[in-house]
């Protein structure tokens, strides 16, 4: 991608992350803690890097507003709506991939 222009750059970025929210959206049942899991990331990460993305362009963005967008409705909404209760198992992986992740920055 280093061809293209800054601003053809920040268009295909910003396409390719509206792209991500809306195939998030469109799969309510891929839970917080699988994409923690799995990826080490999941839509409240995403609210918080908008917020980061925010600040570092001196625009004003708060946590909340951002997390809306990003879940497409308010939190507590898509929360009673779609979240469910962590299975032991998924708890267990998750703590697994936490140690996983200090150890190697140890």
């Amino acid at each position: 991608m280093q061809h293209l222009d800054d601003a053809t750059r920040t268009q295909l970025e910003a396409a390719a992350f509206r792209r991500l929210l809306r195939h998030l959206d469109a799969n309510k049942d891929v839970q917080n803690i699988d994409l923690m899991i799995l990826a080490d990331f999941c839509r409240n990460c995403l609210s918080k890097w908008l917020v980061a993305a925010a600040d570092e362009q001196g625009a004003e963005l708060d946590y909340e507003t951002a997390r809306d967008y990003v879940y497409g409705m308010p939190y507590e909404e898509w929360k009673a709506k779609y979240q469910l209760k962590a299975t032991p198992e998924q708890l267990a992986a998750f703590e697994e991939r936490q140690a996983r992740k200090r150890e190697s920055q140890a």
